[in-house]
């Protein structure tokens, strides 16, 4: 049994201490530290868990340690978790700069440990159903839209938002980036509330993202065009939706629908498959792969490398919105 301990009691991190003490045949929660005395009171209550008073208290007492602080504090908690060797569960964004990212990854390197970064939508159900379907896909489209929440509104949309599908985008084309171009617009607050990249890959493939707080509806939706594929996923109601073109072999069904591409092509029939979806819970099911990865010694679903590989891209967004105009303030970290 893995003896886990939270930083951060927070919204979010009330929520990984609910699914942790789930998932009581994998962990043995021990407890968590929070600074603030409201969040912390509210946790003890709601939960009847033990509060640590210091971080070093809490990592001494656990085998590993779930981060759900603000992304300003993660590279020092984590740091201090890999210098004492104990596995880390960080959310996103891994750090609040790439340069920060890349010395976790030799901390992690040194102290031999599982790291495993929150990129959630990796877990979606919709998403994990669609892999079996992707096959070099040269367009993808993603639409990530929120309507208006003060909470988060300290960092620019693309790492608020966007950085979930340059994580999901990056995990399905698995090619170098060739070129970015970003755009942005800061409506409500003092960095950009809505911003649309276009990611060039060197494999060809080409990414188009928009990502928004102000909008009039909650939209969590990407689509994959392939070779004789479309790939719709809607990580918002967990749909999935796919068309696919296959070749006539002999007659075809009167009930088949036919493409004909015309004289001298082969004659296609249009296949619509629509899945029925198991319902899960994609934080719980990344803090149960996390345990799984510690105690069967495998690489972790999202790792250290592939959080940095989110926060590079993503800084690399921001670096073209300064560029533009579009983000004002030269203070934005990420």
């Amino acid at each position: 049994m893995l003896k886990i301990g939270v930083l951060g009691a927070g919204h979010l991190g009330k929520i990984h201490i609910r699914l942790l003490l789930e998932l009581n045949d994998q962990f043995e929660f021990v407890g968590f530290y929070d600074p603030s005395d409201s969040n912390a009171s509210e946790a003890i209550e709601q939960f009847e868990i033990k509060r640590f008073e210091t971080i070093q208290s809490l990592l001494d007492a656990v085998d590993c340690i779930d981060i759900v602080t603000p992304t300003l504090s993660h590279f020092d908690c984590a740091s201090q978790a890999l210098r004492k060797s104990k596995h880390v569960f960080i959310e996103k964004p891994v750090t609040e700069t790439v340069e920060e990212a890349k010395m976790l990854m030799e901390l992690a390197r040194e102290a031999d440990v599982k790291v495993q970064v929150g990129h959630v939508e990796r877990f979606n159900p919709a998403f994990q159903a669609c892999i079996p379907y992707l096959n070099k896909p040269m367009f993808i489209e993603t639409h990530r839209l929120a309507q208006f929440n003060p909470r988060g509104t300290d960092v620019p949309v693309v790492l608020d938002l966007m950085i979930h599908d340059i994580d999901i985008i990056l995990s399905v084309v698995k090619s170098g980036v060739k070129r970015i171009s970003a755009s942005g617009v800061a409506v409500v607050s003092d960095t950009p509330d809505i911003t649309n990249a276009r990611i060039e890959f060197d494999n060809g493939c080409v990414a188009n993202l928009t990502a928004s707080r102000i909008s009039m509806k909650n939209m969590r939706k990407s689509r994959f065009f392939q070779k004789d594929a479309y790939i719709g996923v809607d990580f918002l109601t967990k749909e999935l939706e796919v068309v696919r073109m296959e070749d006539v072999q002999g007659d075809p069904d009167p009930l088949d629908i036919i493409f004909d591409l015309g004289e001298g092509k082969p004659v296609k029939k249009i296949l619509f498959d629509k899945p029925e979806l198991e319902a899960t819970n994609a934080i719980k099911e990344e803090l149960r792969t996390f345990g799984e990865a510690i105690v069967n010694d495998t690489a972790t679903v999202v790792t250290l490398e592939d959080g940095f590989w989110a926060l590079d891209v993503a800084q690399q967004v921001l670096d073209k919105l300064k560029m533009s105009g579009s983000l004002v303030s030269d203070n934005i970290q990420v």
